[in-house]
């Protein structure tokens, strides 16, 4: 047995933001995916993923009726008969490994699902967000459901706000380009959990506020824009800005050792960082304007372009 396979996914903008209603931007990422899966001989991993199904399933059958209902029966005897979630997204790097997983199980478990298939309105895309966002609470505490919906759907989402979100088209990429965006690996797994803490610890304080609001999501509001707009100019500037605002205000979501490195990018204008997802680790994402000079400048990293200007 293999189900169909769910891709991972990178907010490009609105992390953080999105908690406190800025823009953000979804897109699905191919290049790792996972699918739901039965072997004769299962691997060690297999069996780990296995025993924490088992634990999610119990979790879905705690959900309340109104907002979704699952065939728990014969989700729990795939379960009991060894099925596991194989994956190739890596856990704790910000591109959305438990969304994968969420989005294969409703996709195969729920009734009365909502598919791709259909006129996806705003207000099924915000049910399928709610959805979501109960499912994978298991994993988080507190979790908006874009991950999900985004594996789900394999679209670009836009976000406008926590009530506002549709289904988008984004500006192909040009292959010849010279710049891009990048993931860089900080090689060290990200707890989101504690993270999510932390800054609402930080919501506390009236400067914080004040300074996501004021500077944080309108350049985030502003790169979204630019971004939909193929204004790769204007794209790099309030990219440039919100890579400063972050290293101002968001430290400890930045692995000490790239601090530096974060700096160095905005003084030579040869690459910005900003975090993927809610940071402390995992991925770290970059937007250069020649991807040649930020292969160079970052020689001693490991780079994945996911997309080309």
């Amino acid at each position: 047995m293999k189900g169909p396979l769910f891709y991972s996914k990178i907010l490009l903008f609105g992390e953080y933001g999105i908690i406190k209603d800025s823009k953000g931007l979804s897109i699905p990422y191919s290049f790792y995916n996972g699918a739901l899966k039965k072997d004769e001989n299962p691997s060690q991993d297999a069996i780990k993923s296995n025993e924490s199904l088992k634990r999610f399933a119990d979790h879905l059958k705690n959900i309340d009726d109104t907002i979704v209902r699952f065939d728990n029966d014969r989700l729990q005897e795939d379960v009991k008969s060894g099925m596991y979630f194989d994956s190739s997204i890596p856990q704790g790097y910000g591109v959305g490994s438990s969304g994968a997983l969420v989005a294969a199980l409703y996709d195969k478990y729920a009734f009365d699902k909502i598919t791709v298939l259909e006129n996806l309105t705003r207000e099924k895309l915000l049910k399928l967000k709610s959805i979501f966002s109960e499912m994978e609470s298991f994993f988080h505490g507190k979790s908006s459901g874009l991950d999900p919906l985004n594996s789900y759907l394999s679209i670009p989402i836009l976000i406008n706000s926590k009530d506002n979100i549709e289904a988008t088209g984004i500006p192909a990429q040009q292959s010849q380009g010279k710049g891009g965006v990048f993931l860089l690996d900080s090689g060290i797994i990200g707890e989101t959990a504690p993270m999510v803490g932390l800054f609402m610890e930080k919501m506390k304080q009236e400067g914080f506020r004040s300074m996501l609001k004021n500077q944080f999501i309108k350049h985030t509001d502003a790169c979204v824009d630019d971004f939909l707009k193929g204004d790769v100019k204007s794209l790099f500037r309030n990219t440039k800005q919100l890579s400063k605002v972050v290293l101002n205000h968001f430290k400890p979501m930045i692995p000490k050792q790239f601090h530096e490195l974060w700096k160095k990018g905005i003084e030579t204008n040869e690459y910005y960082l900003k975090l993927c997802g809610s940071g402390g680790g995992g991925y770290i994402l970059g937007f250069t304007e020649d991807i040649e000079k930020a292969k160079q400048s970052l020689s001693g990293y490991k780079l994945e372009v996911v997309y080309n200007f």
